[in-house]
């Protein structure tokens, strides 16, 4: 076999394999993942499954492993009602299984939406600074991608969006709620107003993958199905199901839309241990939430020591908290992991974001930022009122 040289990122520097070219060069998606004490990077949930829970979702598991010879329920009738009972304490009214939809992670079931009802000639939408991942689900499907800006305080500038809408007219349009990274609810008037903007032409799609962790009285865009045809709502179990390893994402919508993934999805896209895990994990809702109303506490106290401390932080309504401005945001995440706290540089220049943890995490962060900061080398940025 002829060796094959390559370049940076895994570049072949003879043209071989042949990779479409777009993709050549490009890094994998992905937050460091690093053996230190204090890892505050990706979002999770601090607090793991109860004894009780993992005892459940072990014997569900066991369950379906007797059954592992035979495909796994193509449809998942079972979960998807599950699902949708659990929906109907959120927001949701009238949620059958027929309105909902479930995949690996809901990056998975975004990327059905984008491979459904996006595609060559089409365009989607979303609003800068966002999750990063949205334009990669339109570059892997040959979607068209559009981005907006978003307020100087993260909020959606809902004129500039619905004239983006009605420039582009995008098939797709996707806007978190909370965003990531900046935590920023969205009105349940705007979403009125994109999905009227939108109908017609193209699915809203509102990503919900923080919702649970959103403040008393922020509504959930589930509330709004019934009155809109085209819009989408994304969830999780990844954060606060406490569920990010068994990679559970699923969404609510008109039965046409769900109806229209299957003609996308892979065969029996979900496991049999995926399905037992996901129903045994959704039988514990209440004591899980328990658990999000913890961290709901811990990050609010977050935001308040982050301001006192001179810093400028974005409102969340998740569970991490957008803060800054660094002159070399750089210098503040290395001087934290040199100090055995992971936090993640992401977001508009100048910004870290940190997720929110344990009360013991979050005081060795709260000790090791401060640390940084009383270093003269790391200054803030013109725009904040923090140390210099």
């Amino acid at each position: 076999m002829t060796p094959v040289t390559t370049g940076s990122a895994g570049e072949p520097v003879d043209g071989w394999p042949p990779l479409r070219p777009e993709l050549r060069g490009i890094e994998p998606y992905g937050a460091p993942q690093l053996d230190v004490p204090v890892q505050l990077n990706v979002n999770e949930n601090p607090y793991p499954p109860s004894a009780a829970c993992a005892a459940a979702i072990g014997e569900a598991a066991r369950a379906a492993a007797t059954r592992l010879n035979r495909y796994p329920d193509r449809e998942f009738v079972g979960l998807r009602e599950a699902l949708a009972g659990y929906l109907a304490t959120d927001g949701g009214r009238g949620l059958t299984a027929a309105h909902v939809w479930a995949a690996n992670g809901s990056n998975e079931a975004m990327l059905h939406l984008l491979q459904a009802f996006g595609g060559p000639g089409r365009t989607a939408v979303s609003f800068a600074p966002t999750y990063s991942m949205y334009p990669e689900y339109a570059r892997d499907t040959h979607t068209t991608w559009v981005v907006g800006r978003r307020e100087s305080d993260f909020a959606l500038d809902l004129d500039h969006a619905v004239a983006v809408v009605a420039e582009h007219r995008p098939s797709v349009v996707i806007v978190p709620s909370p965003n990531n990274p900046t935590g920023t609810a969205l009105p349940q008037a705007a979403v009125v107003r994109l999905a009227e903007a939108l109908d017609g032409s193209g699915l809203l799609v509102v990503d919900e993958a923080y919702a649970e962790f959103r403040r008393a009285g922020t509504p959930s865009a589930l509330e709004l199905l019934p009155d809109h045809r085209n819009l989408v709502v994304t969830r999780t179990l990844s954060k606060a199901f406490a569920a990010a390893g068994a990679r559970l994402g699923y969404l609510a919508a008109a039965p046409e839309i769900t109806a229209a993934l299957r003609v996308v999805r892979l065969p029996y896209h979900l496991s049999a241990v995926t399905q037992a895990t996901a129903v045994a994990a959704l039988g514990f809702a209440q004591e899980l939430l328990g658990n999000v109303d913890r961290l709901r506490v811990e990050r609010d106290a977050l935001v308040g020591w982050l301001r006192g401390e001179g810093l400028d932080v974005a409102d969340s309504d998740a569970n991490f908290v957008l803060f800054g401005t660094f002159v070399d945001r750089h210098a503040v995440w290395q001087g934290l992991l040199d100090r055995g706290v992971l936090i993640r540089e992401t977001g508009p220049d100048g910004w870290l974001r940190v997720s929110v943890g344990t009360p013991e995490e979050m005081a060795a962060f709260r000790q090791a930022l401060t640390e940084v900061l009383d270093r003269s080398s790391v200054p803030t940025g013109a725009e904040g009122e923090g140390r210099r």
